[in-house]
């Protein structure tokens, strides 16, 4: 370990009093318990149909909502944690995200299915940059794999329900399984905002040369831009059609990849086990790629993973087609494992082009990108399927995920960022 390493866990400990690493155990926990909004919602859709009598096509916009109100409201959210710390929002979340699956549990029309989900998309918004931004803040030394940690838990641990899910997902059984979710999501981001606060302006400066705490800017993280100083770098919006690139494909994949199995009439038991693979193939990647990405050139670990997860989706739909099982679930899981990086690199890269003073605003900015990879994930591949076939569909996103690849061959830091 590093001098600089031992600096910034001892500065911490000063600051908070116990281990940095609480931060991130809390934003991790938090992070595991809203993840079944977006995991979970291809194996709920039949069941609350069902449930309303009506066809599992009429709640096709829920997934694509969800995603509009998670990205967009992050902007907004990391605006004010930036200026007013996370515990308000978080409490905030609890009850939105908590809420909103209980809502859910006792929703009897459509329309309300919509505003609770989109209600409850909020709640994960908030949790989500809370929770990335915490360890962009107290962990400038340890970026990728912090990030890695919490976006892993996203992504990973609705696998540990996803079985009790599917397990109940009838039109009797599924309410009782959202009311309990509702209440466990609920209860633990509320114990999670009695944890989480942000160091003090400074502490990095205290940390390089012994200054005063709120003595100004981190010089360890050099200059600190503002979201418009940032918008105002070519880097952002190459990273910006970037991200709506590689959340495309892997929004698609994520939203689509159990109709996918069904309509290709692969095995019954595949459908279930590509669903329970894909959360924990994207958790696993998230760390293991952004670990990496802190000892490697994390431009370079961009452009690899995403060239891979486009290599992936060509290959879903190569064994799909060749009606191989097995093949499907490891394609499946290579696509899966490196697209989700994707949730660790960029808001590690924000860090390192932008610093961390602005980070909660600068990636929730960033994110927002995510809306229109959910656009076509959603909508613009259910349009896909229907005038073409699932097969286009699925190559399309694996077209926009080499074109992430080469956009990342070309980032560099801003001219004027010290990093």
């Amino acid at each position: 370990m590093s001098t600089t390493d031992i600096d910034y866990s001892a500065r911490a400990k000063d600051v908070l009093g116990f281990s940095r690493w609480w931060q991130v155990a809390a934003a991790v926990v938090m992070m595991g318990l809203v993840s079944p909004y977006q995991y979970v919602w291809s194996s709920i859709r039949s069941p609350m149909a069902d449930n309303l009598a009506i066809e599992p096509a009429a709640l096709g916009a829920v997934f694509t909502l969800f995603v509009i109100f998670q990205a967009g409201s992050q902007f907004p959210v990391g605006w004010w944690r930036d200026r007013h710390g996370p515990r308000a929002l978080t409490l905030l979340a609890g009850i939105l995200a908590g809420g909103g699956y209980i809502g859910l549990s006792r929703a009897t029309s459509v329309w309300q299915l919509y505003v609770l989900y989109s209600l409850g998309a909020i709640g994960v918004g908030i949790v989500y940059t809370v929770a990335v931004n915490t360890a962009l803040k107290w962990f400038p030394d340890r970026r990728g794999l912090t990030t890695g940690l919490g976006t892993m838990a996203f992504a990973g641990g609705s696998a540990l329900v996803v079985p009790y899910v599917r397990a109940n997902a009838t039109a009797s059984s599924y309410s009782g399984v959202l009311r309990n979710m509702g209440l466990l999501i609920g209860i633990g981001i509320l114990v999670g905002a009695v944890v989480l606060r942000d160091p003090p302006k400074g502490w990095l400066q205290a940390t390089a040369d012994g200054g005063d705490e709120d003595s100004g800017s981190d010089v360890a993280a050099g200059k600190q831009y503002t979201w418009r100083e940032m918008a105002g770098t070519w880097q952002f919006w190459v990273m910006y059609v970037m991200f709506v690139c590689a959340s495309g494909a892997g929004l698609m994949l994520t939203a689509k990849v159990v109709s996918f199995a069904e309509n290709l009439e692969l095995a019954a038991i595949i459908a279930t086990v590509s669903a329970t693979v894909l959360p924990v193939a994207g958790g696993v990647g998230r760390l293991v790629v952004g670990d990496a990405s802190d000892r490697l050139d994390r431009e370079k670990a961009m452009a690899a993973s995403f060239f891979l997860c486009g290599v992936g989706l060509f290959a879903v739909v190569w064994f799909a087609r060749a009606g191989s099982n097995i093949g499907f679930i490891f394609a499946v899981i290579v696509a899966t494992f490196f697209w989700s990086p994707q949730y660790t690199l960029f808001p590690s890269v924000v860090g390192d082009y932008y610093g961390r003073e602005h980070s909660s605003a600068n990636y929730a900015l960033l994110y927002s990108g995510k809306m229109w990879g959910g656009l076509f994930g959603g909508a613009v591949a259910g349009f896909l399927v229907t005038a073409t076939s699932w097969t286009v569909a699925f190559l399309v996103g694996g077209v926009l995920a080499i074109v992430a690849a080469i956009g990342a061959l070309f980032l560099r830091p801003p001219s004027d960022a010290n990093v």
